[in-house]
């Protein structure tokens, strides 16, 4: 019984206030936020040279990522089917 009502107190001791999401919300200070601001607008020709690059950039990831992952699943096809622990 001493250890049950160790836990109680334990319990009891270790209890917090919480504060409400509304509470959070409702005391959200403007000035802890980062605005960002751009001066400068990007014409439609340099949004589609960046778009293109990120797609090239993706594809590039994705080949990669696929390259490696075809090479390694037959190594760890042989490691789980043929070596013994």
């Amino acid at each position: 019984m001493g250890s049950i009502s160790a836990m109680i107190a334990s319990l009891k001791n270790s209890k917090r206030t919480r504060v409400s999401t509304f509470e959070k919300i409702k005391n959200f200070k403007e000035g802890k936020n980062i605005q960002v601001h751009f001066s400068e607008r990007s014409t439609p020709n340099q949004l589609k040279k960046i778009k293109k690059k990120l797609q090239n950039e993706n594809r590039k990831s994705l080949r990669r990522n696929l390259f490696l992952i075809i090479l390694m699943m037959p190594i760890l096809i042989y490691c789980v089917g043929f070596i013994k622990l």
